[in-house]
């Protein structure tokens, strides 16, 4: 290059104070008015957003829903084994008095 580079404000800047996955400090410069780099949060908009919407319930796993889902299941096999009951008793007492009863028209025997 024909010309020098000014570089002492940037080497005057303060450092960032992350620290890397090796273990050393970020030596790249903290942006301005913050404590971090642009790569560690200093940026506008970075971060996690206000307040945290993950951890809202959607209701499925309160102790609520769960007894619900209990009782419901609880009603649904109830009425599953009385209509079993119900079916296998009319199959042995569908006509029980037909064997009993014949049909006859009057002035035929």
């Amino acid at each position: 290059m024909s010309h020098p580079r000014n570089t002492v404000p940037m080497q005057a800047s303060s450092r960032c104070g992350a620290q890397t996955r090796n273990g050393e400090a970020c030596r790249a410069p903290a942006l301005r008015g913050k404590s971090r780099c642009r790569m560690h949060g200093g940026a506008w908009g970075s971060g996690a957003p206000f307040g945290n919407s993950n951890a809202v319930k959607h209701g499925y796993f309160t102790s609520e829903a769960i007894d619900e889902r209990k009782f419901i299941r609880t009603v649904l096999i109830e009425a599953e084994t009385l209509l079993r009951r119900l079916s296998a008793g009319s199959e042995t007492a569908r006509n029980p008095d037909e064997s009993e009863t014949k049909c006859t028209t009057p002035g035929t025997e």
